[in-house]
């Protein structure tokens, strides 16, 4: 069983979390490594001691982190330190693999799958074409994504891949593939890190 961290933005998004938690309790699909660390106080510290303080302590030992996409998830800054952090390795923890799933509020449906065939034909067998976009079509499509979520959807060497909440929720099969196809892939991920982490709260530009 995979040691899993869920990045969500707790005011809004606790029900979904939640759903998951009950979900795994019957279905047994991951261990939950989540806690907040919403509490760090950042005001002193640099982005590498952030990151540092939070893939070493927050996210230690997990290999792969679900981030629940919300329509304010956005503009989380302790979303993006996880997000960021789980993307770097440390001393004491490699990267993790990364699943971002759009919650129903966003109105997303759209989906990528990162991981080849085997997720394609798992996960959604009723899809028979699929279709490479820009960033601009990302940006579209992916209206409620961060700069560093749209960043590594555009990225061919990030193996992200983008899970409808629908595909998993009543089904702890498919949560449980792709956790397992994050994970497989995980130490091959190169992440784009070209956008800054969020130190504050609030909606900016993408750039």
């Amino acid at each position: 069983m995979r040691k899993v961290f869920i990045s969500y933005h707790h005011a809004n998004d606790q029900w979904a979390k939640d759903a998951l938690v009950t979900m795994n309790f019957w279905g047994d699909v991951f261990e939950d490594l989540s806690v907040n660390s919403g509490d760090i106080d950042d005001e002193y510290l640099t982005d590498e001691e952030i990151r540092v303080r939070v893939r070493d302590g927050y996210l230690r030992q997990s290999t792969v982190t679900l981030v629940l996409v919300g329509t304010e998830t956005r503009y989380r800054k302790h979303v993006d330190w996880e997000l960021f952090s789980s993307m770097r390795d440390s001393q004491l923890n490699p990267k993790s693999g990364i699943i971002l799933v759009p919650l129903p509020d966003t109105g997303i449906t759209h989906f990528t799958a990162a991981h080849g065939a085997e997720e394609k034909n798992a996960i959604y067998p009723d899809v028979t074409n699929w279709t490479s976009w820009n960033r601009g079509e990302h940006e579209d499509i992916y209206p409620h994504f961060s700069t560093r979520m749209i960043d590594n959807l555009v990225c061919p060497t990030a193996h992200i891949s983008v899970v409808p909440w629908n595909r998993i929720v009543n089904s702890p099969d498919n949560l449980r593939r792709e956790i397992e196809y994050a994970h497989a892939d995980r130490m091959t991920c190169e992440y784009d890190f070209s956008t800054l982490m969020r130190r504050r709260n609030g909606p900016g530009l993408r750039r």
